[in-house]
C-alpha cells in the first residue's frame, strides 16, 4: 500500500475511527440469558421510540423590533419522500436532497450508484454534507481519487444494510452490513437511535427500493 494511501488512512481513523475500533464488534444481548443475539436485532422487534414528549417550558418575553426570535435550523433539508415512500430510489432520492451532496459525488466515484439504484431493498444510513465536512478536506479530495475507490467502496458500502428497516424496526443490536462488517445500533427512547457513534438525525426518508437514515458522522468499517 503506497505511503500516500496510508496517509490517508491514518487521517481518516485519526478524525472517525478511534472510538469505532474500540467499540465493535460489541455483542448484542438478548433480554434473556444474556447469550449473543445470533441475528440482527433491530429486526422483528418491539418499535423504536422517539422522543414524543412534551420539551419543558420556558419563560418568554415578546420579541423586540430589532431582534426577532432565534429560531434553530433543521439539521437535515426535508427530502421527497420523508413521510411517504417515494417513486425515486435512494440515489435518486439523495441526490434531490441539498444534505447528500457530497454522499451523492461519492457514490458517484465509487461506481455505486447503478447497485444502489436497483430493486433491492437497501436501507442506507447517510452522512449528511455537515458529517464529511468532519473529516480533513485533503482526506475527503483523496477518497474521491480513482485510485482509492476500493476503499471508498468499503467505507460506503459500510453504510448500508440489507432490507427496508425503517425506525419502526430499530432496535438495539448489531447487524451487518452490506461491506461484510457489523454495525452496533443503540436505540433509546430518551436520547434517540445512534449507529456506532453517529447519531440518527433524520430518520425514513423513504424510497422505492429502500429507506434513508440522515446521520451526523462518517462511519469506518472496523477492519479499515
Amino acid at each position: 500500500m503506497c505511503n500516500k494511501t496510508l496517509k490517508l488512512l491514518a487521517s481518516l481513523i485519526g478524525v472517525v475511527g478511534a472510538s469505532i475500533l474500540i467499540g465493535l464488534p460489541v455483542e448484542a444481548q438478548q433480554s434473556s440469558g444474556g447469550a449473543t443475539n445470533p441475528r440482527p436485532s433491530i429486526f422483528n422487534e418491539p418499535p423504536y421510540n422517539r422522543r414524543t414528549g412534551t420539551p419543558p417550558t420556558t419563560p418568554t418575553t415578546p420579541p423586540s423590533e430589532t431582534q426577532p426570535p432565534e429560531t434553530a435550523p433543521s439539521p437535515v433539508t426535508p427530502a421527497p419522500g420523508a413521510t411517504e415512500p417515494s417513486t425515486e430510489n435512494v440515489v435518486a432520492l439523495a441526490a434531490a436532497n441539498d444534505s447528500f451532496k457530497t454522499l451523492t459525488a461519492a457514490l458517484k466515484a465509487a461506481g455505486l450508484t447503478e447497485t444502489l439504484s436497483g430493486q433491492g431493498p437497501f436501507t442506507v444510513f447517510a452522512p449528511t454534507d455537515a458529517a464529511f465536512a468532519q473529516l480533513p478536506q485533503d482526506a475527503l479530495q483523496e477518497l474521491l481519487k480513482p485510485e482509492n475507490k476500493d476503499i471508498l467502496v468499503k467505507i460506503l458500502t459500510y453504510h448500508v444494510v440489507p432490507g427496508n428497516v425503517t425506525s419502526s424496526d430499530l432496535k438495539s443490536g448489531e447487524v451487518k452490513t452490506v461491506e461484510g462488517g457489523a454495525v452496533n445500533v443503540q436505540a433509546d427512547p430518551s436520547k434517540g437511535v445512534s449507529v456506532n457513534d453517529a447519531s440518527v438525525v433524520q430518520p425514513d426518508i423513504k424510497a422505492s427500493n429502500g429507506v434513508i437514515h440522515a446521520i451526523d458522522k462518517v462511519m469506518l468499517p472496523p477492519d479499515l
